[in-house]
Order: structure tokens, then sequence, then C-alpha cells
């Protein structure tokens, strides 16, 4: 039994840490020592703000410096590591400032808004009912005029900015007034773009008008897999207030010492880190764009984001299209979403993208044998066998 479950184990690390190219966006990979982090001691051991658990000095600094460094990070007055994932925060975050019957306003899953916010996810599970933010597919950004007509119209008690498929910054600023104006809180959902954020390469919600900042921490920031919070004084403690016991009892604090390195990471490397995933989303849409994939945007720049999105219009044949590139040792998702993190923490730059794309096509558009573009891969991936943008490095 043990030679079976490290067996699997192992072999899903030399298949997808060493051999494969991961484009999955919603994916990132962590430093030797962040990792190492999670097989820490911490991992069996309890402490809570109500000081019930003696032995806990050391965890309650650690959690103290991470909220320090997080706060810094991203400018906020209020930080919290306990979500033990973005899907928590999104629920923390909903259900302490609204009741059954509100109305939240945020973007569709149609329009590749969070499932997880939508009718059948959190609104529904909290009585809620989710109104879709009007969107432009042509230009994946929230429409503005139309937006504000909306929420004037519907009068949410939550606007909630920030997607699932999000290439363009959300407009915050420009609908933040209208929003407060007519009753409504305004919430980012930064899971997929976090560490654009922290790098400032992206958006900053916290000064455009939202009042928190929240979601994953293991997408564009490179973190262990959980969630953050981040938040102004006046919504941001009552947010920490109420966190424990309501959502989080134990908050795993390997994962929070794993989070808190993660971020000290980023607080030294992530400008530098971020802008170069945007320079190399660019550039592998650039370049299959010109192989004649359908990249979307292609009339506004492809992207600003970690993601680029090829849009085949039909979600069997992007699965098809996923499963060919997966024979070949290029992981992504079935939408098809390409992300640019993992590569780019590999050290990988515009020069590999325009490598990627070709395999791509070679695969995708060429019909190449799988087998063949797979020692490719492994040979483009051997190339780049440690991870920058850490202390590491």
């Amino acid at each position: 039994m043990i030679d079976e479950i490290l067996s699997l184990v192992n072999s899903h690390e030399q298949w997808r840490g060493k051999e494969c190219l991961n484009l999955i966006p919603s994916e990132n990979i962590m430093s030797p020592t962040v990792r190492s982090l999670l097989a820490s001691e911490l991992g069996h051991r309890y402490t809570a703000r109500d000081r019930f658990y003696m032995g806990t000095r050391f965890l309650d600094e650690i959690e103290q410096y991470g909220e320090e460094l997080a706060k810094s990070v991203f400018g906020a007055e209020v930080a919290d590591l306990r979500p033990l994932s973005g899907h928590i925060a999104d629920t923390i975050f909903l259900a302490c400032f609204t009741k059954p019957g509100d109305v939240l306003m945020c973007v569709s899953p149609e329009n590749g808004g969070y499932p997880g916010l939508w009718n059948d996810g959190l609104a529904g599970l909290l009585g809620l009912k989710a109104v879709p933010l009007p969107f432009s597919n042509e230009r994946m950004s929230v429409d503005v005029e139309k937006a504000e007509d909306a929420i004037k119209h519907v009068k949410p008690k939550i606007v909630i900015f920030g997607a699932s498929l999000i290439l363009f910054p959300h407009p915050v600023k420009e609908l933040a007034t209208v929003a407060y104006e007519n009753g409504a809180l305004v919430g980012f959902d930064g899971s997929h773009v976090m560490g654009l954020i922290a790098g400032g390469q992206f958006q900053d919600p916290l000064r455009e008008g939202a009042c928190a900042l929240f979601g994953s921490t293991h997408k564009s920031l490179f973190g262990p897999q959980g969630g953050i919070i981040l938040a102004d004084k006046e919504h941001g403690e009552i947010l920490k207030d109420r966190i424990y016991p309501r959502f989080v009892d134990n908050a795993h604090w390997n994962r929070i010492a794993a989070l808190t390195l993660a971020l000290a990471e980023t607080k030294n490397f992530g400008k530098s880190y971020a802008k170069q995933v945007i320079q190399n989303s660019k550039a592998l849409a650039e370049n299959l764009h010109d192989y004649g994939f359908p990249v979307k945007c292609s009339d506004f720049g492809f992207t600003q984001s970690h993601q680029v999105i090829l849009d085949f219009g039909d979600y069997k044949r992007g699965r098809k299209v996923a499963e060919k590139l997966q024979e070949a040792s290029i992981i992504v998702d079935c939408v098809i979403r390409l992300g640019t993190c993992e590569v780019t923490r590999r050290g990988m730059k515009e020069a590999e993208m325009a490598k990627i794309a070709e395999l791509i096509k070679r695969v995708v558009l060429d019909r190449e044998s799988p087998e063949k573009i797979k020692k490719e891969v492994a040979k483009l991936r051997s190339d780049f066998p440690n991870i920058e943008y850490c202390f590491e490095q």
C-alpha cells in the first residue's frame, strides 16, 4: 500500500514537476523554502484568538508577521491570512455584509465570472439574488455606461469585481462612486490577479474604491493554496472579528507560515515577476495569433494579465484541443485559458513564449505526433530547472 501511494506521488512529481509545460492560469509554483514550510511542525498545531491553547507563541508571531507583510505589500489597513481558500474568503465577505434577500451584482459565469459567487453557488447558499454586471465580451470587461444604469436601477447591496476569465483591469474606479451612492459596498475578488496587483502591474482595487480585496493565494500570487483578505479599517475589522469561529477554526498554520514567506518574496521580487508575467502573456498571445489561433481581444492588445484566451466558440472543441495538448505534456484547461505564471517563475521569457506557441501550433494545427512534441517539451522544461523571483535564486 505505501509503495503504491508513494509511487503515484512520485510519478506525478516527475511528470507535472519536470516534464510538462504547466499553463493553467489558476496554478503556480512555490519556491523550495515556501514549499518546505508546508511540511513543518506547524502543521500539527492549533491556536485560537481566545488563547484557549497553550504553546502558541511562535505561531502567533508568524501570523502577526504575515499580516504586517500583507498590509505592506497590498497597501491595506487590515489583513487576514486565515481563510482556507479564495472561496472561503468570498464567503466571509458576503456573509458579513449581506442578509437573505439582498442583491449581489458581479460578472456572470456566462461572461467568465466565478461560478462560486453565482445563484447556484454562494448567492444561493446565503439567500442572495445574483444579478450580472453588464459586460462586453468583445472587450472582456465590464461595460461602464450600462453598469452605471444597472446599479442605479437594481440598487445591489454588494458589487464584486474580478472574474475567472480576466484579461484586463475592471473599472472599479469608474463605478465605485455610483455603487456607494446607491447603497452598495464594493469588493474585488482578486483570486486570479492577486500577484499582479501585489506587483503593482495590474490595478489597485483598494485605492480605486473597493473596501476589500480578497481571494486565492496560489494563482498569479505564488503562495500555497489558500485565501487572504485585505481591507480598509472600517470593513476589515468587522471581517476580522467574525472569521473565528464562524468561518475558520484551525487556520492551518503551516500554510500561514508558507504564505508569509511567499509574501516576503513578493515584497522583494513581485514587481519584476508581475511585469514579466504580463510581457510573457502578450508574447504568447501575439505568436499564437500570428499562427492563426482565435486569440481573444486581438483588437485590444490581447491581454494585460497572466491569461491568454483561445476562443474556439465551443466547449467540446476546447476540450478536444486540451486533451490533445495533454498528450504532448502541455497542460491547459478546457476554456481554453493559457496562464504564464508558472513558466515565468521558472525563468522563461519572450523567446520561450514563442517556442511554446510553436509547440502548440504543431500539435493543434499541424497535427504532429504528440509523442514527438512531448520530447521537445521535456527538453524545454529541463532547460529551466530552477525557480526564480525568490530568495533561493
